[in-house]
C-alpha cells in the first residue's frame, strides 16, 4: 500500500500536466481559430492582410455606421453579435511560397467536433481551393471559417459569434472578409 501511494504522488504532475493539457485542447477547439502562426508566411509575402476585431473593437468599429444609411445600419446590425473577425491574408510573387504545413496548422482545427464544412469549390484549371466551416453548438451557428488556398495566396477569414447567414453577405468587401459568394434573397416585386 505504501508502494502505491508513493507512485501515485509521483504520477500526480504527469497527471495534472495530461489533464491540463486536455483542457487547454478543449477550449482550443471554439469558434476562433488559432491563426497567428501564420505570422511568419508575411516574411516571404509581397502584399500581407492582418486584421484582428475582437469583441470591444468590433462594438467601437459599430458606432461608426450610421442608422440612418441602410447599408450600414444592416453592418451595424450584424456587428451586434459578432465577437471577433479574424483575417490573415498572404499574396505571393511565386508559387511554392507557403507550405501544406501552414494550411494543415489551420485545418486540423477545423476537423474538431463542433465544425462542419458546408461548402468546397476547387478549380483544376487555376489551382484554387476554397473550404467554409461553420461552428455549431446545437442549432446555434457560433462562428465561420474560410480557407482559401490559391497557388500564390492563402487566405483564412475567421468570423466568431452568432451569425446569421442572411445577414452575412453585408460583411462581404469589410473589415477584409472577402467575398463569400453569399447571395442575398431577391426582393420581391409588388404585385399590382
Amino acid at each position: 500500500m505504501k508502494n502505491f501511494f508513493q507512485t501515485s504522488w509521483k504520477l500526480a504532475p504527469a497527471l495534472l500536466l495530461l489533464v491540463l493539457g486536455s483542457a487547454a485542447t478543449a477550449s482550443a477547439q471554439g469558434p476562433k481559430l488559432q491563426i497567428d502562426q501564420l505570422d511568419v508566411l508575411a516574411n516571404r509575402a509581397s502584399e500581407t492582410v492582418d486584421v484582428k476585431l475582437d469583441e470591444r473593437l468590433m462594438q467601437m468599429t459599430a458606432k461608426f455606421f450610421s442608422d440612418k444609411d441602410k447599408d450600414d445600419a444592416e453592418i451595424k446590425a450584424v456587428l451586434k453579435g459578432i465577437k471577433g473577425i479574424y483575417v490573415k491574408s498572404f499574396t505571393f510573387e511565386k508559387e511554392g511560397e507557403y507550405s501544406q504545413v501552414e494550411v494543415d496548422s489551420v485545418a486540423s482545427q477545423l476537423r474538431a467536433n463542433t465544425w462542419s464544412k458546408i461548402l468546397t469549390v476547387k478549380s483544376k484549371k487555376d489551382g484554387a481551393n476554397v473550404e467554409v466551416y461553420l461552428n455549431m453548438v446545437g442549432d446555434q451557428i457560433t462562428g465561420l471559417a474560410v480557407l482559401s488556398i490559391e497557388p500564390k495566396e492563402f487566405t483564412v477569414v475567421n468570423i466568431v459569434g452568432p451569425i446569421d447567414l442572411d445577414k452575412l453577405s453585408s460583411l462581404e468587401g469589410q473589415f477584409g472578409v472577402p467575398d463569400l459568394g453569399i447571395e442575398k434573397e431577391p426582393k420581391k416585386k409588388n404585385q399590382q
